[in-house]
């Protein structure tokens, strides 16, 4: 008598239950020294773990999707940190974008997992900053293929939405930012500028010393141009923890455009002097050039000291920012445990992109000038081909020192002319 009959004679003499007699030979039948045929597949001795998707995809739906969900409104903008509506926005787009978040059945007819289980693991993930295995109990998903998830779904976020809410402002966005950097005593300002650091927990070893900052460890640094509203204009992300600013500024496309005749019209006057290039407010570190405003150290007489109370207060939009983007999305305030240099770029920029759908939805940004076009609204407002010597030019004025402290010298006397009385 084998095995499996002595094993069905006694489920008949002493048991009726058959998940007992199941369980049993599960065990004996995929331990390594009983296995008698090759596993296609399957690895001798696996633990196949039975989830039950469909009933932890119905528990998940009456949490937070259902018509009377057991969790408020408030709750779900808490846990995803956005209104549930963009969230169902961004899961659709993402269905439709990647057949990988699509409901199927496997080769055996067994249901898989639903888009909503996916990307609420990825959500888990990015919004807490948990470990991967640790959304299986509640999503009902392995640690491998919460991993997939969220690799897939955050080139999916960039390729989606990326043209639309990850891009250079057009004339319709310059206007804007003009005249809110003019009611705030800033005529000619598009927002302020800075740097942050990520760290990088899994660096390779031998990467270390290239990477590492004043923080004495691996970091990798995001640049990033904020207006008021929280918006981030430009995110430039990828360079090692070592660079500092400048070195960062030299390397970033931040200035192409307008160095080759695309970016937006701008024309300004400040105390009788006219300008044609916007400028950013940045701190002490940055060069002196004419399209940065920096504070004045250890400033001497009431309008200094004014001009740079008022240029540091303007200046903390770019902080603001930087304090969201963690708090929203709490994976790029913790560590990074990712390897590769590309699955971060493309977590951080998801994040950014998915920080000013936050910013839109939540009624920061004028829903009259919602960007209907997508890709359109990248694309140069007025087509120039600068040849060397114009391009050489450009390059020269943007530099330009001696530009950078006349402006300085006009917004402090604009300043204590027109807005001493706000600070």
């Amino acid at each position: 008598m084998n095995i499996r009959q002595s094993l069905l004679q006694l489920n008949e003499s002493s048991s009726d239950d058959d998940d007992e007699i199941s369980f049993a030979e599960y065990h004996i039948f995929h331990q390594p020294s009983h296995s008698k045929r090759k596993h296609d597949g399957s690895i001798p001795g696996h633990l196949v773990k039975f989830r039950d998707r469909q009933a932890g995809h119905a528990r998940m739906y009456q949490d937070y999707l259902a018509e009377n969900s057991t969790f408020s409104l408030t709750d779900f903008r808490r846990r995803y940190r956005m209104s549930r509506d963009l969230f169902k926005r961004i899961m659709a787009a993402v269905e439709d974008h990647d057949d990988y978040f699509k409901f199927k059945f496997n080769a055996a007819s067994t249901p898989g997992l639903s888009c909503f289980q996916k990307v609420t693991a990825v959500f888990r993930m990015i919004t807490y900053g948990v470990a991967a295995d640790a959304t299986d109990e509640y999503v009902r998903i392995g640690e491998s293929t919460v991993i997939e998830s969220l690799k897939k779904f955050v080139k999916a976020i960039i390729k989606v939405f990326g043209d639309e809410y990850l891009r250079a402002p057009n004339e319709m966005d310059t206007s804007r930012l003009l005249a809110i950097g003019q009611e705030r005593g800033f005529p000619g300002m598009l927002g302020s500028i800075d740097c942050m650091h990520w760290r990088w927990k899994n660096c390779p070893s031998s990467w270390h010393g290239m990477y590492s900052c004043h923080l004495h460890e691996p970091t990798i640094i995001l640049e990033v141009v904020a207006s008021q509203n929280l918006w981030i204009w430009h995110a430039f992300f990828g360079l090692p923890g070592s660079h500092n600013d400048i070195n960062v500024l030299h390397r970033s496309p931040l200035f192409s455009k307008l160095a080759e005749g695309q970016a937006p019209q701008v024309y300004y006057n400040i105390n009788g002097h006219d300008y044609t290039m916007g400028y950013y407010l940045a701190d002490g570190i940055y060069p002196s050039w004419a399209t940065f405003v920096k504070t004045i150290p250890e400033p001497q007489g009431n309008k200094r000291k004014y001009f740079a109370k008022a240029q540091e207060a303007v200046r903390k939009d770019v902080e603001r920012a930087f304090g969201v983007l963690q708090s929203r999305f709490a994976i790029v305030r913790g560590p990074a445990h990712f390897w590769d240099q590309e699955t971060l770029g493309d977590i951080m920029k998801a994040c950014v992109i998915m920080h000013n759908m936050i910013v839109e939805d939540e009624g920061e940004v004028d829903p009259d000038e919602r960007f209907q076009d997508g890709g359109d609204n990248v694309q140069p407002s007025h087509d120039q081909h600068p040849d060397l010597d114009e391009f050489i030019e450009t390059h020269r004025k943007i530099r330009d020192k001696e530009t950078h402290h006349q402006l300085q010298q006009d917004l402090v006397e604009h300043l204590w002319q027109h807005h001493s009385d706000q600070y």
